[in-house]
């Protein structure tokens, strides 16, 4: 248990120390030959002094003298103390008198109850966010855990369970082959989405509960239909798998980002705890709802259909709350677009708090359906403007690492016809290189917005004065991220980003090769 050691200024409390001689001197001073202190994690303080001499002759002072380190442990405050043979350790908040007063002192009962919970909980340094997403982790485990009470309530009506002609076999295998596919189909799936985990981590983490709320609404229709178990089974459990690959794979990212102290296992043994006493208590409520119903087995029977919508939309609502506390520092292209837009903006970096709440974290994804988005990776032959992709591409130089172009592509019903950003990266370009490039684009993107390129590439996007428009557009951006990178750079590192590195997915990490002919 951790304990808090406060140090006294010594001037402020003076007392007389046994060794030191008195007004009226003895003839015989004593000696120390060694001293030696254990502070042990019991708080219980031994100094032993091996005196060649009496020091037991003299006569204790009548009253313990203060020592200048007081201890805080459970919110109690309490001092060290010299009786002349030994250190003392006292309360000197009032919590250290009589056991009869302190039962009867209801407010410190409360006081200590609540800093005991808190212990029992909760990490002891994580950042100020920590405590909004415990309490929406609460609501989405309590909610979460009584409809899976209910889901294999359902699962046991349909095998048959508890009834006379149910085949205990025919139960068990169906049962076995129902996780084994869920296990197969989460392989599958973990290994197919590995880099998502940390690009998208909100998005996939939110997409895939939402998943997990709805094969719990299919194991509820089992019962109904008993002859397709398996089938209603084995879909429900892969979205459950599915769903607990990702749990997994992105716990780690999110505890990472409330451990301010490098706590991680603190953390994650915390959230453990947490998960499993709030489970408890959704199970609690499942049976308590049961119980209050158990007279009445038709309404047992229909409770799960009642409370589902009401327990999912409690439960995926807790989910979303609590990823909006959720400030990852480490940078995506999704996030260091968001600063760059508020840098070229504003003037300044966004916080990581600021930038959360600017994430999209819904299955709804929005990102890339505003005008002029942002791609990285490389040029598709059949969304090229000809002519303007060929004169970029004769335009790079052995020393970039980087170049930007103009893309077409089509989406939506009817099919339109749209205009997007190209960020191309070379081999062995630097974080540094990715952050140049991403705020090039991005001032690009911008000045499309404010300028009459964009009119002009409708009319005609292989005329020599848009080429000639273009690039020079392209000059005035670089000048630009030449005066701002370092400053950008710098508010970044201040704030907590991680510009070590840079998180892109298998489409964001292709690479150009330059060759000199």
């Amino acid at each position: 248990m951790q304990s808090t050691l406060y140090y006294t200024p010594s001037n402020s409390h003076h007392f007389p120390l046994p060794w030191k001689s008195p007004k009226n001197p003895i003839s015989r001073t004593p000696k120390f030959s060694s001293k030696v202190v254990t502070l042990t994690n019991t708080l219980r303080t031994q100094i032993t002094y091996e005196l060649d001499g009496g020091l037991n002759d003299r006569p204790a002072p009548s009253k313990p003298a203060q020592l200048p380190i007081e201890i805080r442990r459970y919110g109690k405050v309490s001092r060290y103390f010299w009786d002349g043979n030994r250190v003392l350790l006292h309360s000197v908040d009032g919590g250290g008198g009589a056991a009869a007063s302190f039962f009867f002192n209801f407010d410190k009962v409360v006081e200590v109850s609540s800093l005991a919970v808190g212990n029992f909980f909760i990490p002891k340094q994580v950042s100020e966010n920590y405590m909004g997403y415990v309490k929406w982790k609460f609501l989405h485990r309590v909610f979460s855990s009584a409809l899976q009470v209910l889901a294999t309530q359902a699962m046991f009506r349909a095998i048959g369970i508890g009834y006379s002609r149910s085949l205990p076999s025919a139960a068990a295998l169906n049962w076995v082959l129902k996780d084994g596919l869920g296990r197969l189909s989460r392989c599958i799936y973990t290994a197919s989405l590995a880099a998502a985990f940390d690009t998208n981590l909100k998005r996939v983490r939110f997409s895939t509960s939402l998943l997990f709320t709805l094969s719990i609404g299919v194991e509820l229709l089992t019962p109904i239909f008993p002859q397709h178990f398996l089938l209603l089974a084995s879909l429900a459990n892969i979205a459950k798998q599915m769903s607990l690959a990702c749990y997994i794979a992105t716990s780690s990212a999110i505890h990472r980002s409330f451990a301010i102290a490098d706590n991680l296992a603190e953390v994650s043994a915390k959230s453990q705890i947490q998960s499993v006493c709030f489970d408890n208590l959704g199970l609690m409520l499942a049976a308590a709802l049961n119980m209050l119903l158990k007279n009445n087995q038709r309404l047992q029977t229909g409770l799960p259909f009642i409370l589902y919508p009401f327990f999912s939309m409690i439960d995926l609502f807790g989910i979303y709350q609590g990823l909006k506390h959720v400030h990852l520092q480490t940078l995506t292209k999704d996030r260091l677009e968001i600063i760059l837009d508020t840098w070229i903006a504003m003037g300044y970096v966004p916080s990581p708090e600021e930038v959360s709440k600017e994430e999209d974290i819904n299955f709804m994804w929005r990102k890339g359906k505003e005008p002029w988005c942002i791609r990285m990776g490389g040029l598709n032959p059949k969304g090229q403007l000809p002519k303007l992709s060929m004169s970029t591409m004769q335009s790079v130089r052995n020393k970039d690492y980087y170049f930007i172009c103009i893309e077409i592509f089509y989406r939506g019903l009817p099919r339109t016809r749209e205009q997007g950003i190209l960020l191309c990266l070379r081999e062995g370009a630097r974080t540094a290189d990715v952050i140049m490039g991403l705020l090039q684009a991005c001032y690009v993107r911008k000045a499309l917005h404010s300028s009459t390129l964009e009119s002009m590439m409708k009319a005609s996007d292989s005329s020599d004065f848009f080429l000639k428009e273009w690039f020079k557009l392209i000059e005035d951006s670089r000048q630009y991220v030449q005066r701002e990178f370092v400053p950008l750079n710098e508010q970044m590192a201040a704030l907590g980003w991680a510009i070590k590195n840079i998180l892109l997915n298998t489409e964001e990490q292709a690479r150009y090769s330059y060759i000199d002919d």
